[in-house]
């Protein structure tokens, strides 16, 4: 049925509740004044942000808690490029996001008018689809197409341009059905095909990661795990694929993986790769498999054709959803796994060693041992906590040490984007107030995207914060001295005080030099955060010469010093 005369603005806003759509991040803008008026009486919620930046993320962190779009809404030109960032890490993420750009009237394009942009160029790379909207009356099919084009195959974002003029236009038009995601699943054959791989096999391994995972299919994952004795490895950043205190989970294969664990990747005889791209961070700079062809015999499960065989040529390749394989995967009959079997109480208990204490704390030398901290947290806060991270080797003491329960509980970019960690925690706790969200950010990281502490107090997001405050840049440093040793540049930092900073917002804050004083304060930060719906900050006071567990700058700037010392002699 053809609605009554109804704005491009309002035309967008209703076939944003056609979809289901219950919340959008942005930062208003004139260029979409007529769609900020019908939210106004819509039932979004319009969370209002304080940098598209951190909007962006904001959104993209929706589209991984929920498995939804997220929806983003920005201004023309710089409010756009801000926005990038988040898009970006959207497409590395196989996220499902909306980006709506508000955009000069068509009268005026192609004059360089007022911040105008070609969004097609600009985003070409960086999405699945970018269009404008030129006529009202297409809006509910443009609408239609992006929920489905972001949600299904490989998930991602998409970048709609919304001219001035095209929203104050008026039309008569009809809503569209909400969309339906799409995915492919499996053949008979295909599953047939794998069981055979599987029943010859010596050291499989099957490592969980990408996108289009649901509660259901994780589920049957673990029950394919469970009945064919396999230890299950999660790519770089989707470690809450499978609850990692199950003793079939072996660890994370990413940026500082266990030896031992990248050793059974190496000499794994059939490597089940169940939704991860195989991209760099996973593969340790494509060294974990050889390309372009693996010694493993590979099976490679991912939503999109086009990935696969793009790096690797998998024996076998299953354009699938996690969904539909999953299914099929628990469904299969097991196969005898006499002779792996071993392997995963083997491999488990280099998972337990690999996550002890570091020796650089074992001499109780250092005031902050951040390794308790990580311990205090995992014994104090639920087990369906959500963790978020953003950039950095600070990073590093929640993927080695913390304990990631059933999923959704790791927020963290895969394309390794900075400022990310402060935006998608209050996401988090916007999105599902009722669960517990802890944001490990680096001191450089929270200074990109912190101003969102205005966002979590204007909408009672108690989100607790740990700021590791080391002075500079510390994973450059490390590079630097690596490469350069002695030869500092560009990586110190002059920060705030962060404590103050958060008490500023509205917030709790208090900083923290001893490991002595981590629990009580960590104690007040989440009495605050339950009672006053506010978030707490807690800075973590720090050596940084501490850089990594398994290293320290001085340790990392002798060797090289020694390394270049022998070149030249």
């Amino acid at each position: 049925m053809t609605h009554p005369s109804r704005s491009g603005g309002q035309i967008l806003v209703d076939a944003l509740q056609v979809h289901g759509v219950d919340t959008a991040f942005g930062v208003p803008g004139e260029s979409y004044l007529d769609v900020l008026d019908a939210l106004h009486d819509s039932n979004i919620r319009f969370v209002i942000n304080r940098q598209e930046g951190g909007a962006a993320f904001m959104a993209e962190a929706y589209g991984k808690l929920t498995g939804k779009p997220g929806i983003c809404f920005v201004t023309r030109g710089p409010g756009a490029t801000n926005a990038s960032i988040g898009v970006h890490t959207a497409y590395q993420d196989s996220t499902p996001m909306i980006l709506f750009i508000g955009q000069v009237g068509t009268d005026f394009m192609d004059r360089e008018a007022f911040q105008e942009i070609d969004y097609r160029r600009m985003y070409g790379q960086m999405a699945k689809w970018v269009a404008q909207i030129d006529r009202a009356e297409r809006i509910p099919e443009y609408m239609a197409r992006a929920f489905q084009v972001a949600t299904s195959g490989r998930p991602g974002p998409v970048v709609l341009a919304l001219p001035e003029d095209m929203l104050v236009a008026r039309a008569e038009v009809a809503d569209t059905r909400r969309y339906q995601p799409t995915q492919a699943a499996p053949s008979a054959a295909q599953i047939g095909q794998l069981r055979a791989m599987l029943a010859q096999a010596k050291k499989p391994l099957l490592l969980l990661g990408g996108g289009t995972w649901t509660d259901d299919a994780c589920a049957d994952v673990q029950r394919f795990a469970e009945a064919n004795a396999l230890p299950v490895a999660c790519a770089f950043r989707f470690q809450d694929l499978l609850d990692n205190d199950h003793p079939h989970y072996v660890g994370d294969v990413g940026i500082g993986i266990n030896p031992k664990l990248a050793a059974r990747v190496k000499e794994a005889d059939v490597l089940i790769a169940f939704g991860p791209r195989l991209g760099e961070m996973t593969t340790s700079g494509y060294s974990l498999l050889e390309s372009p062809v693996p010694r493993q015999r590979l099976v490679h499960i991912h939503p999109d054709p086009e990935e696969l065989g793009s790096v690797y040529q998998a024996e076998l390749m299953i354009a699938s959803g996690a969904p539909q394989a999953a299914g099929m995967l628990a469904a299969m009959e097991p196969v005898d796994a006499s002779a792996w079997r071993h392997t995963v109480e083997e491999a488990k208990a280099e998972l337990r060693a690999w996550q002890e204490r570091p020796a650089i704390f074992k001499d109780g030398t250092a005031p902050l041992d951040l390794w308790q901290m990580v311990q205090e947290l995992q014994a104090a806060l639920p087990r369906d906590t959500i963790i978020t991270n953003g950039a950095g080797n600070y990073a590093t003491w929640a993927h080695r040490f913390w304990h990631y329960g059933a999923m959704r509980t790791q927020l963290a970019p895969t394309s390794g984007a900075m400022g990310y960690a402060v935006p998608s925690g209050v996401a988090a706790k916007i999105v599902q107030p009722e669960r517990t969200v802890v944001t490990f950010a680096g001191d450089g990281e929270f200074m990109m995207t912190g101003q969102e502490l205005a966002t979590a107090v204007q909408y009672g997001a108690g989100v607790i914060f740990l700021v590791f405050n080391n002075g500079m840049f510390g994973t450059i440093r490390m590079h630097q001295e690596r490469e350069y040793p002695g030869r500092v540049s560009g990586t110190q930092l002059h920060n705030p005080d962060f404590a103050a900073l958060a008490q500023a917002y509205g917030g709790h804050g208090e900083a923290v030099g001893t490991t002595a004083e981590f629990g009580p304060a960590l104690a007040r930060a989440v009495e605050f955060t339950r009672t006053r719906k506010l978030p707490a900050l807690i800075e973590l006071r720090y050596d940084g010469n501490l850089i990594t567990p398994g290293a320290t700058l001085d340790t990392i700037r002798r060797n090289a010093q020694a390394v270049k010392a022998a070149k030249a002699g």
